[in-house]
């Protein structure tokens, strides 16, 4: 009985007000963009949405951490990527403004994708060394004033629950850039709705914040160092 009744309430009722709150979010983000500071519009119109969507899908949220986080400071966040609810986890609840390292056929999705280019959120072009390099520089222009950027480094959600191995851009970006790295360990998402299904199941999610990783500038290979220290500090906090 309660499986169906979940059922009706989130394909009436939660998925097209998630949908209108989407367009309208959107919306207010390319506005406010436009003729405003985009490091506001594009970020407290998406927390606010992210929050409002947990709630209409009764998915408790706790996060430990913040204390590891310092005002006004930009930091690259490197996160394991459970689900499609990690969007809001991180967005809701980091309570730290920030962009996302995004691919490019995200552009192409109505409504967001033009609220996230307004925004300011960084696609990715892996295509060429010298679209290598324009990503570097704009997420160097967006690293400032204390705003930070959220990268996945699985690059793709788990198929089946577990983390998978890191790609090393979000490190060369921290090496080139010389900005600290703080993993997120996320929890939750992966039993709320898996990859390749539509039906949202009600289930806590984690965010934990671990500590900041700083470049050691004497190692041979720094970006290696930053990505096996981030892997194990987010590891260290998943249950098997």
């Amino acid at each position: 009985m309660k499986k169906t009744f979940l059922f009706i309430y989130q394909w009436i009722i939660a998925i097209p007000l998630l949908c209108l709150l989407t367009v309208l979010t959107a919306l207010v983000t390319i506005i406010g963009s436009t003729v405003g500071n985009s490091n506001f519009w594009g970020y407290y119109p998406g927390k606010y949405w992210s929050r409002i969507i947990c709630s209409f899908f009764f998915i408790p949220v706790e996060v430990t951490g913040r204390e590891h986080i310092k005002p006004n400071t930009s930091y690259i966040f490197v996160a394991n990527h459970q689900g499609a609810f990690d969007i809001f986890l991180l967005y809701g609840y980091l309570n730290h403004n920030f962009k996302w390292m995004m691919k490019p056929e995200l552009r192409s999705l109505p409504f967001v994708g033009k609220a996230c280019q307004a925004a300011g959120h960084i696609y990715v072009d892996n295509t060429s060394p010298r679209k290598v390099v324009e990503t570097l520089n704009e997420a160097k222009k967006r690293l400032q004033n204390g705003v930070s950027v959220i990268i996945f480094p699985e690059a793709e959600r788990t198929l089946d629950g577990k983390m998978h191995r890191f790609k090393s851009g979000a490190f060369q970006l921290a090496k080139h850039l010389d900005i600290p790295i703080i993993p997120l360990t996320i929890e939750g998402p992966y039993m709320i709705m898996k990859r390749h299904t539509y039906n949202v199941h009600p289930n806590p999610m984690k965010l934990t914040i671990h500590q900041a990783i700083y470049l050691n500038k004497n190692s041979a290979h720094p970006e290696h160092d930053l990505r096996d220290q981030a892997y194990q500090s987010i590891a260290s906090r998943l249950s098997e």
